[in-house]
């Protein structure tokens, strides 16, 4: 029974930190509503798309007398601001595209929105930015997910298991090696290269955050492997490494992420 608690505790964990991961990277949707013409107007900016196609900005206005207009350009460059005016659907949408940039490409933009002589952007003074990926096949980014995963749920199971006197760890920092080696450094790569065109921008040839921080928990977790090298438990190092892989966890998806240099 005290396993089974223990295994609902490190899961509930794993899941907390996984979520929040992913709602506080720099690709999840900005999400929000304004009120134009005594309308309440709610959207969802992307912040990441597939190279293969143009993104589609489509944003419900309540009156037709609505109007609205798209301002870009290419990620901290000295470019102008291109603009392009909203299409007005039947159904009372308003659309227009923004033109596919290369893998790692990004793009900034606003979209403001008329009604007669009031004017407002969507994001305020601050443009949302989009970065292109390639299309990452499902056979390499389903295994990934599901090792990154794993991994973390055995790294914390192993920091619960090294609180507990008279218990070795052994087997969980095995396994969470091995999971954290496959998913993060062989998978996490072959994910890379399919999206960005390289796979490995971390240390030493580049900055990639996402690359940087698997490789720190990995090294964390082998000197916890090695520190138990002969049966011992290493409890010290072994709830180190978990903590670190928490902590790496933390860290918001895709933050300093592959950036084309334009």
């Amino acid at each position: 029974m005290k396993n089974f608690i223990l295994w609902l505790l490190a899961f509930l964990i794993t899941l907390f930190t996984a979520v929040y991961q992913r709602l506080t990277g720099p690709t999840y949707p900005v999400r929000g509503k304004t009120h134009v013409a005594n309308c309440t107007i709610k959207y969802t900016l992307a912040r990441t798309h597939e190279t293969h196609k143009d993104y589609e900005i489509k944003i419900a206005v309540c009156n037709p007398e609505i109007t609205g207009h798209v301002l870009y350009k290419r990620f901290k460059t000295k470019d102008p601001w291109t603009r392009v005016q909203m299409k007005k659907t039947e159904d009372n949408f308003l659309i227009a595209y923004l033109p596919s940039e290369p893998p790692a490409g990004k793009l900034a933009y606003k979209i403001i929105l008329t009604y007669k002589e009031e004017e407002v952007s969507l994001s305020g003074e601050d443009p949302v930015v989009i970065r292109f990926k390639g299309s990452v096949p499902s056979s390499i980014l389903i295994p990934h997910i599901i090792f990154i995963f794993l991994a973390m749920l055995f790294s914390t199971r192993a920091g619960l298991e090294a609180l507990r006197p008279q218990r070795n760890p052994r087997k969980l920092v095995l396994w969470t090696t091995a999971l954290l080696f496959v998913g993060g450094m062989i998978f996490g790569p072959l994910v890379q290269h399919f999206a960005f065109g390289a796979l490995w921008t971390g240390f030493p040839l580049g900055y990639d955050l996402t690359d940087n921080k698997t490789l720190i928990a990995l090294i964390g977790w082998v000197i916890a492997l090695i520190a138990g090298r002969h049966g011992q438990p290493a409890r010290k190092w072994v709830l180190g490494a978990s903590i670190l892989l928490v902590v790496v966890f933390l860290i918001p998806h895709s933050l300093l992420g592959s950036e084309l240099k334009y």
